[in-house]
């Protein structure tokens, strides 16, 4: 039998349901027709999960103009990330992975945390790019600048 896709592979992960910062009940499937960007980090409101955060959030208008979704998740609760959103002024979701569930689907746990990924999806939900083991500081840009480019690409292609 041969091996799934890294896109096969994570296709029941799009469909989970998982509680954002508001408590609603969240699909990352919910996004198609929309670029996304999913990015998974260790912990609310440590110091690189801030940054990275913030970041995302300084960025996010240049992301809304791709017609680009923002969505992070680490293993926190609802309410934790409610907090953290609110500290920071996040305004893109935060999905709470409390059991890791979702990381674990997307290959990103490690010792109950997710690991500093990010995954970054068309408007068809085609995964396009992934980033691992990243540095919390400069990463937004450099997901900003690869979306940009994937956008530009697919208008010089007349998609």
């Amino acid at each position: 039998m041969p091996e799934l896709s890294e896109q096969e592979r994570l296709a029941p992960a799009l469909e989970t349901a998982r509680r954002d910062q508001d408590g609603r009940e969240r699909r990352l499937s919910e996004f198609r027709g929309h670029n996304l960007v999913v990015y998974f980090y260790p912990k609310d409101d440590t110091p690189g999960c801030t940054v990275e955060g913030k970041e995302f959030r300084d960025l996010y208008e240049q992301f809304q103009a791709l017609d680009t979704a923002i969505v992070g998740a680490s293993t926190d609760s609802a309410a934790s990330h409610r907090a953290f959103a609110d500290k920071h002024a996040l305004s893109f979701t935060l999905l709470a992975d409390e059991g890791g569930e979702l990381a674990r689907a997307f290959g990103v746990l490690r010792n109950g945390f997710a690991a500093r990924s990010t995954f970054v999806f068309d408007h068809e939900l085609r995964l396009r790019r992934i980033f691992h083991d990243v540095s919390a500081r400069a990463h937004a840009r450099q997901v900003l600048d690869f979306v940009r480019s994937m956008v530009e690409a697919r208008r010089m292609l007349g998609g």
